[in-house]
């Protein structure tokens, strides 16, 4: 045993005394939370979302809470309700309502797939099928969109049936009119605030080009993709300026 003066002894010594300065603060050095408001959630709902924080799709559970002043960690008086909010699941970040307003990853993805196609719907009825150039363009650009089994025959078969349905829609100037302003605003204004400029931008190129292929614009195509535009939130110079510029790749 070493002396109580060596200095290896005083150094063990102080290192005990130190040991138990930090047990005795981690024991009583927390400050108590005397009083405060505390919530209690409760699950109303659930679903998928697209989570801003995560940057993805996750689940969510859609919560409404009470709250309640508390002191020395007892509930005492209620305080009002909290919420609704949408609470991911991965994260327990919460957000407001309108976050369901936001796509999911794979809605959105299907929204844009049928936003490209009722546009090469639309444009192709309003020019006609009888160009072969058109047609094929008008495949090729649905199948780049993601409907890679679209075929001539199937969309020749949907314009001859838009033609028929003379039930369902009224008929303005030519043989489809309001049935393609309809189909049109109903595919593209959904989307267009989840798009950015360039997006929405692209979507009305993709149209120009598909009606460029056999010639000049029609004054029925040129009317379509006006239509277009306007669902897409284009301002009118901007359509017009995309339309002149517009250039098939073909």
């Amino acid at each position: 045993m070493l002396p109580w003066g060596h200095p290896r002894a005083r150094r063990a010594t102080g290192e005990l005394r130190r040991c138990h300065v930090r047990r005795d603060q981690g024991l009583f050095g927390r400050k108590l939370l005397v009083c405060g408001v505390h919530t209690s959630w409760n699950t109303v709902g659930d679903g998928e979302f697209f989570c801003a924080d995560c940057g993805g799709d996750r689940n969510y559970r859609r919560r409404t809470g009470r709250r309640r002043f508390t002191v020395l960690g007892l509930p005492l008086l209620p305080r009002g309700s909290a919420g609704p909010v949408v609470e991911c699941a991965a994260c327990r970040t919460h957000f407001g309502m309108d976050a369901l307003d936001h796509p999911t990853t794979s809605r959105f993805s299907a929204m844009l797939r049928d936003a490209v196609h009722t546009v090469a719907l639309a444009v192709l009825a309003s020019g006609g099928t009888s160009s072969r150039t058109v047609r094929e363009i008008a495949v090729a650009t649905v199948r780049a969109a993601g409907l890679d089994d679209c075929t001539e025959d199937q969309l020749t078969a949907l314009i001859e049936a838009l033609a028929a349905d003379t039930g369902r829609f009224v008929t303005d100037t030519g043989p489809y009119g309001a049935a393609l302003a309809i189909e049109l605003h109903e595919a593209l204004e959904p989307l267009a605030p989840h798009l950015a400029p360039a997006g929405r931008e692209s979507i009305l190129l993709q149209g120009a080009r598909i009606a460029l292929a056999d010639g000049p614009y029609s004054p029925a195509e040129r009317e379509v993709l006006t239509t277009v535009g306007v669902a897409l939130q284009l301002r009118a110079d901007d359509t017009a300026r995309l339309l002149a510029a517009a250039r098939t790749p073909f």
